[in-house]
């Protein structure tokens, strides 16, 4: 059993019939939606022992990472950069790291859920970070650059 860095399946289903709202775009014209409003997206750890992948439809407690300084479901991940593409591919990052301080997770955690709370904890992607435990510690999550190649989510 191992957690699987992917853009769950659902997700990319998802998109299509506009479940997932990452950010409040300027609209230049339009002819019937209202104006949208960011979603609420979360981020859960994994334990090493769980088997989260490109399967996942919703957050689920099952193989959740326990400890002090940990709480279920995981932190929010904040706003995210703007959607934007680069004539080939699609992608956003969040805009900031997420961090859990005075943490300690005694047994060993390698994977984070990242999931929408606003439409049903709908999942949206897997991913491994390597086998960790920590002890009175902090365990940020560094987001990388929001562009082409090296976005946290990216549609190509």
């Amino acid at each position: 059993m191992a957690n699987t860095q992917a853009m769950c399946a659902s997700f990319k289903g998802q998109l299509f019939n506009g479940f997932h709202q990452f950010g409040s775009p300027t609209i230049v014209s339009r002819t019937s939606l209202t104006t949208p409003t960011a979603d609420t997206f979360f981020i859960a750890l994994y334990l090493v022992s769980a088997s989260h992948g490109v399967g996942d439809t919703i957050y689920a407690v099952t193989g959740e990472t326990s400890g002090t300084g940990y709480t279920a479901g995981g932190k929010t991940t904040g706003a995210w950069a703007a959607p934007s593409d680069n004539g080939t591919s699609g992608f956003t990052t969040p805009s900031a790291s997420v961090a859990w301080t005075g943490l300690t997770l005694a047994t060993a955690t390698d994977g984070a859920l990242i999931y929408n709370s606003t439409q049903g904890n709908k999942a949206v992607s897997v991913h491994n970070f390597g086998s960790t435990t920590i002890t009175a510690g902090t365990l940020t999550l560094t987001m990388p650059a929001n562009a082409a190649g090296t976005a946290l989510l990216q549609v190509t």
